[in-house]
């Protein structure tokens, strides 16, 4: 039986945060489960912003030669996808941000040219959303960047299946001292499992 690939994609500037450990937790329970995981730390690639050329409305290719290349096909190709961001101004870090924008040339290809995105193996896919911000008590923060992953999500042909939302980490290693959130962000990868 094939291995389902867990893609786990960091968004936050700063590394070994609050959210890149709740992921790696995450992944961790995935992996416990038996499935392929792969990790992807946007900081580290070199990714540069849409540009709105709407060039890809022609083919369903973007012109902009970087590491969001390399992204396409594993965002196409992965069984489960789990975006983890800490929250900026009500949204997702720009990194984040910036590479969802880069899946424009996915939107052209669907929604303009009416292609296919995903190979002919029709597999029910799901994605999740990992998330910390420094307002305390108040999930209401979050909602702006929910919606914006469930806009990829949608054109990814993911169904939105679940999230962790913790408010109140503005420090860099707060979740570190909450083990009942990283026992949960390892359960969930962990419960991945059972869509075998």
């Amino acid at each position: 039986m094939r291995i389902a690939k867990v893609l786990g994609i960091a968004g936050s500037p700063r590394r070994n945060g609050n959210t890149e450990f709740l992921l790696r937790e995450f992944l961790r329970g995935a992996e416990t489960s038996g499935l392929e995981t792969e990790l992807i730390i946007l900081c580290k690639l070199n990714l540069s912003p849409c540009t709105s050329c709407d060039s890809c409305q022609k083919d369903g290719i973007c012109v902009i030669r970087d590491d969001m290349q390399m992204m396409y096909k594993k965002l196409t190709e992965a069984r489960f996808i789990v975006f983890a961001s800490p929250i900026y101004f009500c949204g997702v870090s720009a990194q984040l941000k910036a590479f969802i924008d880069r899946c424009q040339s996915l939107w052209s290809k669907k929604y303009i040219l009416r292609q296919p995105i995903l190979g002919p193996e029709k597999v029910r896919r799901k994605g999740f959303f990992i998330s910390t911000a420094g307002t305390p008590g108040n999930k209401k923060v979050f909602a702006g960047a929910i919606a914006t992953v469930k806009a990829i999500f949608h054109v990814l042909e993911i169904e939105y299946t679940g999230e962790l939302l913790y408010p109140g980490m503005e420090k860099k290693d707060a979740i570190l001292t909450h083990p009942t959130e990283m026992q949960e962000a390892y359960s969930l990868g962990l419960s991945l499992g059972k869509d075998q």
